[in-house]
């Protein structure tokens, strides 16, 4: 799990440096939606042989985190996610063929495969601090594409995500991811909340 972390956070940084955010400003909420992330992936591999969501769940995850926690709008949210996403995964790819030669190469051993996300991750969060040093990154007036109720929006979406998920794993009578996925969602709402009355 302390390689996936590492991994998570790899995107989470590149993602900020990206769009010109301060990485930093939002480290440690970002650890724990990095190690709630990571608990939802071992327990839809390894508990409940649903390893094809944990990409799409990690996405929606990371969505909502940018959306609630880093107040990115909803739209904005959505871009980012899946354009850091695209970049970290280029990357993971060319390191994978430059340290072992092929992806199946890169996962035939746990070692293999934990090599890769630690020093994926590592060179992410090195470029992304140099790249956010550096001012390289896109600047977007993020706020003329919020959604007029987008805050109540961003609730009914987390409600309806766990909602969702909870049909799916109540087939498969595992009531732990059910457990994860309401904690996932009432840090986030507790978050979003108590900015908003931060204001």
């Amino acid at each position: 799990m302390f390689f996936s972390i590492i991994e998570t956070i790899g995107v989470y940084y590149l993602v900020m440096a990206l769009f010109r955010f301060k990485p930093g400003d939002f480290i440690w909420e970002a650890l724990i939606v990095s190690l709630l992330i990571n608990l939802q992936s071992y327990i839809l591999r390894n508990e409940l042989s649903l390893a094809y969501l944990v990409p799409l769940i990690t996405v929606l995850i990371f969505i909502f985190f940018f959306s609630v926690v880093v107040k990115i709008p909803l739209v904005w949210s959505l871009i980012t996610t899946i354009l850091g996403y695209a970049i970290y995964a280029f990357l993971q790819t060319g390191l994978a063929f430059l340290l072992f030669g092929s992806i199946d190469a890169a996962q035939a051993s746990l070692s293999n495969g934990y090599l890769l996300q630690f020093s994926s991750g590592l060179i992410s969060v090195v470029l992304s601090i140099w790249l956010y040093k550096i001012g390289w990154g896109f600047k977007f007036d993020f706020e003329r594409l919020r959604f007029k109720f987008e805050d109540i929006l961003i609730i009914v979406l987390i409600v309806v995500f766990l909602g969702l998920l909870s049909v799916i794993v109540y087939y498969e009578q595992l009531f732990i991811l059910i457990a994860f996925f309401a904690v996932t969602v009432i840090f986030l709402l507790y978050y979003a909340v108590s900015k908003e009355r931060g204001k």
